[in-house]
């Protein structure tokens, strides 16, 4: 292996140099919805390093787990979704020298840039928890977290007659580490009680938490809070899963208000929320927070979404230090304040425009009924649908989640209209 700036590249690949006035990392939501506004404004010299050949809609695996949509309806060609006129490097980043302005890939390319967006998404960690990597996909073990794995939440679910069906929320206070959509978890959980009581079968759902309350904005939690009353849903909150043992069929959970006492829960499924974190480029980064609680992810004004360090980079999405929930609603209203803000720059001007930290969460609550959580960076309820209480559980949310929200991603969102 050859390196250079401490960077291990394929042996035999040639360190091809190549220069673009813009350059985005990521080619996921956040990367091409602000490559497909960049367009629209007739930004053209832009190239996208992104390695994955399939652009998936992750929103749509806490219906696939729940048996109401295929995983393949999740994903589409990358290629269809590049603007036109923007170079795609399909590669990995593994570094990035914000002082000499370049991206170095895994296979040797040096991507050299003027200005700089990254959205390299958020990576799975799941060697935190003991047992999980090998218990995935077998044993009634699994996550909507991954493609491959979200239909095998709803085999779990329909085998499970009798006993314990247990999901998991991870511990997202721990410094670096965070979950995209946090709601997630207890979204399956809903769908699962509701698929056991339309089944008619004596199964005891259990919501495991880490955090000490179900949801963090009160006007929903209570509306949540209610919604487990009803399925008769075991909640239990500072319950950090730390151990699978896929064979025993049990969890071992720390409990965080007794520092060292641990609790082992028998289950005959399991769904875990994983912990996630940058991508260890990102990590090791000068662009990354040095410490507190977004230590390793995108050090950036929480309002310009600019590099305090750094003028001449933005981030957004997933692995921008945020303190907001990561969803695609999120990315939504980040990304034309990155446009904004980097076409200001580039005018050698001010960043005017800014990021309120809005967010939303889809809670779906049941086959047909969904709430929708819509809040900023102070947890401050903002519906943007008007004439609708979106606190309640609502069969018209319910057809906007599995029908006019991936409309509008694949329409509108990624070709820069939404």
């Amino acid at each position: 292996m050859m390196s250079y700036t401490g960077v291990e590249i394929a042996p035999g690949k040639a360190r091809e140099t190549v220069h673009h006035r813009i350059v985005i990392v990521g080619g996921g939501t956040a990367g091409i919805t602000v490559a497909a506004q960049l367009a629209r404004k007739g930004i053209r010299d832009v190239a996208i390093i992104e390695p994955s050949s399939k652009h998936y809609y992750q929103p749509l695996w806490t219906l696939v787990g729940a048996g109401v949509a295929r995983a393949e309806q999740s994903v589409r060609d990358e290629a269809r979704y590049i603007p036109k006129g923007m170079r795609w490097v399909q590669d990995y980043a593994v570094e990035i020298d914000p002082v000499q302005q370049v991206v170095c890939t895994r296979n040797g390319m040096r991507v050299r840039y003027d200005f700089l967006i990254v959205a390299p998404g958020i990576v799975s960690d799941w060697d935190k928890i003991e047992g999980a990597r090998e218990a995935l996909g077998r044993n009634g073990v699994s996550t909507n977290y991954e493609y491959e794995l979200a239909p095998r939440t709803f085999e779990f679910i329909q085998q499970t007659h009798e006993g314990i069906a247990l999901f998991t929320m991870p511990n997202t206070a721990e410094p670096g580490y965070t979950l995209k959509c946090a709601g997630a978890p207890q979204k399956i959980a809903y769908m699962a009680a509701d698929y056991f009581r339309r089944h008619k079968r004596p199964v005891k759902v259990i919501y495991a938490t880490a955090g000490g309350l179900l949801f963090g904005v009160p006007e929903f939690c209570s509306v949540l809070e209610g919604v487990c009353q009803r399925y008769n849903i075991e909640v239990l909150t500072k319950h950090e899963l730390i151990a699978v043992d896929p064979v025993r069929k049990e969890a071992t959970f720390a409990l965080k208000d007794k520092p060292g006492e641990t609790r082992t829960i028998p289950f005959d499924m399991l769904h875990i929320g994983p912990l996630q974190r940058a991508p260890e480029f990102i990590r090791q980064s000068p662009l990354a927070h040095r410490d507190g609680a977004m230590v390793g992810f995108i050090n950036v004004d929480i309002h310009t979404l600019q590099s305090p360090e750094y003028p001449n980079v933005f981030a957004l999405g997933d692995a921008a230090g945020l303190p907001t929930s990561r969803t695609g609603a999120a990315v939504r209203k980040q990304a034309p304040v990155v446009v904004n803000n980097l076409l200001k720059v580039m005018a050698g001007k001010e960043p005017d425009k800014h990021y309120n930290g809005y967010t939303s969460c889809p809670l779906v609550t049941a086959y047909g009924r969904m709430v929708l959580a819509e809040f900023d960076y102070e947890y401050k309820p903002t519906p943007s649908l008007p004439l609708i209480n979106t606190c309640k559980e609502r069969y018209d949310m319910w057809l906007l989640k599995k029908y006019g929200l991936p409309f509008m991603y694949w329409n509108l969102m990624l070709r820069g209209l939404a």
